[in-house]
C-alpha cells in the first residue's frame, strides 16, 4: 500500500508543478481560447491542464517501471510485459495531442472521434482488452473479434462520458478522485483474494495514478478556476479509467470466491465502473438522445447538460459540483460495501439513505428570494458577458483587462 501511496503522491506533485508552469506559459503567450456560448465562465481561461496531467502520468509510469533496477520489485508484474504499457502511453499521447488541438482551435467532432477510435484500437490490438466476463460461477470467453469491438466501444464510451460532464470548475477532477479512489480499494481487495502473493496490478496502479494527477491539478481547477483540464485532460482521464476497468475483468475467477459473494461479486467488475460513472453516463446518454432527436450530431455541443440544468435550477457552481460529488460517492461506496460487507443490509441502508439525501439536495428548490437573486445575477452576467465579449480582442491587452474587471 505504501508503494501505491508514493506513486500517487509523485503523480500529484508532478501534475501540480507542471500545472503551475503551463498556467504561466498560457498567460504569457495568451493561449486562453475565446469563450463559447455554452461556457459558464466569462473570463478567457486556459484549457491546457491535460498537458500537466499527462506529464504526471508519464513520470509515475516511468518511475514505477524503473524501480526493479534498484531491487524494488513491487510493480514487477505490472511492467513484465512492456507491450501493453507502451500502448497505454501511446494512446494517452494521441488523445492529449488531439485534445490540446481541440482546446486551442475547436476541431471537428469527426476528427476527435477518429482519434478516440484509433487510440482504443491501439489498446485492443496490444491486448489491453476484455478477455472474459463473469457468468454465474464461470467465465464467458468471446471471440477475439467480439472482445476487440467491445473493448473499443467501452473505451470510447467512457472517454466521452467523462468529457461530457466537464463543464464546471473542479467537476471532473473531483468525480475522478472519488470514483478511482473507490475503484482502487476494490481492485486492491480483489487481488488479495485472487493473487495473495502479489497485490500489485495494472488496474490498481492506473487508478492510483489517476487520483494522483487529479489531486495535483484540482487546486488550479477549483472554483474560481485559473485553468481547465480541457478535452485533453477529460479524455485522458476517461481513457485511463476505461483501461483500469478493462484490466480488472480478467482477474476475477468466480469459482474462488465464497458462496455468499459469488452471485453478485462476480459482476462487480462490470457493475462498479458503470456505477461510479452513473452520472457521466446518464448525462452522455441523455445528450445523445436529445441531439439525435433534434437531427444533430450526437457530439455537437449544447448547454443542456445536467450541470447546466442544476445551474438553471438556481444552484451555484460550487453547489452543483458538490451535488455531483455526492451522487458519485453514494453510488461508488455503496457498491464497494456490497463487495466488502458480510451482509447486504448495511450497503442497502447506506445507498437508500444516501439516495434520499442526494435527491433532496438536488431537487428541493432554493429559497424564492435566493432563486430570484440567482436569476437576476445570471441575467446581469449574460448582459455583461455579451458587452465584454463584443469588444474582446485576443491581441489587445486592454480588452483582456476589461474582461477581468467584469468577472
Amino acid at each position: 500500500m505504501r508503494a501505491y501511496a508514493l506513486i500517487g503522491l509523485l503523480a500529484a506533485l508532478v501534475s501540480f508543478a507542471v500545472s503551475a508552469g503551463v498556467l504561466i506559459l498560457s498567460k504569457k503567450y495568451r493561449l486562453a481560447p475565446a469563450i463559447r456560448a455554452r461556457d459558464v465562465h466569462i473570463t478567457p481561461t486556459p484549457r491546457l491542464g491535460g498537458i500537466a496531467m499527462f506529464c504526471g502520468v508519464l513520470v509515475a509510469f516511468g518511475i514505477a517501471s524503473q524501480l526493479g533496477r534498484f531491487g524494488v520489485t513491487y510493480f514487477a508484474l505490472v511492467f513484465a510485459n512492456p507491450g501493453p504499457i507502451w500502448a497505454i502511453l501511446g494512446a494517452c499521447l494521441l488523445i492529449v495531442l488531439v485534445g490540446v488541438a481541440d482546446d486551442l482551435w475547436d476541431l471537428d467532432w469527426m476528427i476527435k472521434l477518429g482519434a478516440q477510435l484509433l487510440a482504443a484500437g491501439l489498446l485492443a490490438w496490444q491486448s489491453v482488452q476484455i478477455v472474459s466476463l463473469p457468468l454465474g460461477n464461470s467465465l464467458l470467453v468471446a471471440s477475439p473479434l467480439v472482445n476487440f469491438a467491445l473493448t473499443v466501444f467501452l473505451i470510447v464510451l467512457v472517454m466521452n462520458a467523462i468529457n461530457f460532464i466537464d463543464g464546471l470548475d473542479g467537476l471532473v477532477a473531483g468525480v475522478a478522485i472519488i470514483a478511482n479512489g473507490v475503484f482502487f480499494v476494490y481492485s486492491y481487495l480483489l487481488v488479495q483474494q485472487t493473487s495473495p502473493s502479489n497485490y500489485f496490478n495494472l488496474s490498481s496502479f492506473i487508478a492510483v495514478v489517476i487520483v494522483g494527477v487529479c489531486v495535483g491539478f484540482l487546486p488550479f481547477n477549483w472554483h474560481r478556476a485559473r485553468m481547465f483540464m480541457g478535452d485533453s485532460g477529460a479524455l485522458l482521464i476517461g481513457l485511463l479509467m476505461a483501461v483500469s476497468t478493462i484490466s480488472v475483468t480478467g482477474q476475477l475467477n468466480p469459482g474462488i470466491l465464497d458462496d455468499r459473494k459469488v452471485l453478485l461479486a462476480a459482476y462487480i467488475p462490470i457493475i462498479l465502473p458503470f456505477a461510479v460513472m452513473l452520472v457521466p453516463l446518464l448525462d452522455f446518454s441523455l445528450a445523445v438522445i436529445r441531439r439525435v432527436r433534434a437531427g444533430k450530431s450526437p457530439f455537437s455541443a449544447d448547454r443542456k447538460h445536467l450541470h447546466h440544468r442544476l445551474l438553471d435550477m438556481g444552484h451555484s457552481q460550487l453547489q452543483a459540483v458538490l451535488i455531483f460529488y455526492s451522487w458519485t460517492a453514494v453510488i461508488a461506496v455503496g457498491f464497494l460495501l456490497i463487495f466488502v460487507m458480510q451482509s447486504f443490509l448495511t450497503p442497502l441502508i447506506f445507498m437508500g439513505l444516501g439516495f434520499i439525501v442526494c435527491v433532496v439536495i438536488t431537487l428541493v428548490p432554493l429559497d424564492p428570494r435566493k432563486r430570484t437573486e440567482v436569476d437576476v445575477q445570471a441575467a446581469d452576467i449574460d448582459s455583461a458577458a455579451s458587452e465584454v465579449l463584443a469588444s474582446y480582442d485576443p491581441l489587445d491587452e486592454a480588452s483582456e483587462g476589461r474582461i477581468r474587471l467584469n468577472d
